[in-house]
Formats: C-alpha cells, structure tokens, sequence
C-alpha cells in the first residue's frame, strides 16, 4: 500500500481521490448504522479512482480486529456506537495502532465527545452533514501528513547512532547552552519524557562544572563551601593564566536506540576515583559538605564510570518505556 515515494503533495485527481506516497489506499469505515455506511460507501466509491480499496465494520470491536487483518491506511469511524465507541477505538488505536490515522465522523449532539476523542489521538473529523462536501478533501489531507509520518518510522527503523562533539572553553556561560541543545534533540528526536530531560540536564550541567571548575581550573569544592563569590573570582583569574587557559573540556554526546551516552572530558590531573564513594540511596550523602555534583549525577544516571586518571567521566542514560513511565506515575 505505501510506496516508497517521498513527496507528501495531495491532490484529488479524475474525480478520485489521490496522495502521492499511496498506490493503493485501504480504507476502514466504521458505522453502527447500516444507512450511514452506505452513505460513506457511495462517497468513497465516486472518489475512487481505482485505487481505493473499502471495508466495514459495524462496531469498534469488529474495527478492531480489521484493522489487525487488514492494516488499513486509515480509519474513518462514528463516535456513538454501542460497546466500544468511537472514543474508546480512538484510545486503543493510539495505544496499538499509532501510525493509523483516525477520522472521526460527528453527528448533531457529539461535540463534547469529538473534542475529547481529538485530544486522544483523532486526526481530523467531519460533520456527517458535510460528508458530501468535505470528505474526499479531507482524507488527502490527512493521508498526506500520515504518509509524512510512515516515512519518518522507517527513517528510524534505518536510525542506529548519532554522535556529537562538543568542545568548551572554560566559561561557565557555555554550559546553559550545550545542555539545553542537548535537551532539545533527546525530546525532539528520541522522545525523552520531560521529568527526564530535566534530570539528564541537571546531571550533564553538574559533569561539566566539574570537568571545567575542578578538573581544568583545578578549584577545590572547600572555597566554594566557603566563599562561593571568591570561588568565581578566582576562576575568573585562572581563566587568563596558564597552565589554565588553553584547557579545554570535551564533551561527546552519543544516541542509540537503546541508550544515550555522555562522556566529558576535563585536561586536569584528575582525581582519586576509589576514594570517593557515592551511594545514591544513602540519604547522609544529601549532609556532605562537598560531592554535591556526583552524587546527583549517580542518582540520575543508570550507570556511571571513570578512566584511571579520573578525568573522564561516562555516564549512561537508559530511556523508559511508556509503561515504565506510567507504573512510575502510579508509584509516586
């Protein structure tokens, strides 16, 4: 059904129904009422230009099992049916079937219901007093960001890795906007929940300022403890006078499917790894003068590792799945 054309334009064409991107187009009509799926029917039969192809379902129950049959390019369903209604096929098509678009078809007296099922995942409606008018139009419309979407899925079925570098001056202005950067592709591109995002940025901001405080400026965390306003002065200082000014921290930002990983690097001397223990469920760590930074990192992070030296850091991300996510919801 979907060929491997690119271009998403739309058009009706000889009095069809026509999308670039579709040879053939399966459409799912869902209707209680015997009159109405004619209706629909006949419309759908004087657009076709001979590349539709049409089923029917009376119920959302039977839709159901079509669409697991028959893989339709989309569905066009009534709202108030028995059993599973309109909404309720709209949820699980979102929940089993997300790539499916699914227009609704509104009748007198369903508004409320049409504006829930569209926050649930509905594409589109169309009263039913204007299938006639509207329905062809809208179906192009709504197939042709559809076919955006399927090509976008098998784009990320080909996806494996995705990897940046990242060099950083010792300026502390910086970090803001190589966090924030990062935020933004983990959510654009790999769908990382927002209570995530923010963890992951809280984290990569503490391994940075480290990297760059600690690690090239060689600044103890007791004069930040003691002055935090000398703490920044003399950093300030040490930007300017070697052998602190040609430092640099680099940062890798490394994206698989089953992981994100970030590694930042510092040009100090390092740091004792095995004298530093952190243990993320002890609440005494929250007490500790210093270590603030790791032990944030550690709690937030699913796997932590240094180099020998102690000047590199690896932390490992690992998203959750959408049923994590929500038995995590159902915990707190």
């Amino acid at each position: 059904m979907e060929s491997t054309q690119i271009s998403n334009n739309a058009q009706s064409r000889s009095g069809g129904i026509f999308v670039s991107g579709y040879e053939e187009i399966t459409i799912l009509v869902v209707d209680d009422t015997a009159v109405d799926r004619a209706l629909v029917g006949g419309i759908l039969q004087k657009n076709n230009a001979g590349n539709l192809t049409i089923h029917f379902a009376e119920s959302g129950e039977e839709a159901l099992e079509m669409i697991e049959a028959e893989d339709p390019d989309i569905v066009l369903t009534d709202l108030r049916m028995p059993g599973i209604d309109g909404l309720e096929l709209v949820k699980s098509m979102r929940a089993d079937y997300p790539f499916i678009p699914c227009i609704l078809m509104t009748g007198h007296g369903s508004e409320e219901i049409a504006a829930e099922a569209l926050q649930q995942g509905a594409a589109c409606y169309v009263p039913k007093k204007d299938l006639i008018q509207k329905l062809a139009s809208t179906l192009i419309h709504v197939l042709a960001s559809a076919h955006h979407e399927r090509v976008a899925r098998r784009f990320d079925d080909c996806w494996h890795e995705t990897t940046s570098h990242f060099t950083l001056a010792n300026d502390a202005s910086l970090i803001g906007a190589v966090t924030g950067h990062v935020q933004s592709y983990l959510q654009k591109f790999r769908s990382v929940s927002e209570n995530e995002l923010v963890r992951l940025g809280v984290a990569l901001d503490e391994a940075l300022r480290n990297a760059m405080f600690h690690g090239n400026l060689q600044l103890e965390s007791d004069l930040w403890a003691a002055d935090p306003e000398k703490f920044y002065a003399e950093a300030e200082r040490r930007q300017l006078v070697e052998p602190y000014r040609e430092r640099t921290v680099d940062f890798t930002l490394t994206c698989r499917r089953e992981e994100v990983r970030f590694v930042v690097r510092d040009r100090g001397a390092g740091f004792n790894v095995e004298g530093q223990a952190f243990d993320p469920t002890d609440p005494m760590q929250l007490t500790r003068p210093s270590g603030r930074g790791l032990f944030l990192i550690r709690t937030f992070m699913d796997e932590v590792n240094f180099n020998e030296v102690g000047n590199e850091i690896t932390m490992i991300f690992r998203p959750k799945s959408a049923v994590e996510l929500a038995f995590d919801e159902e915990s707190i």
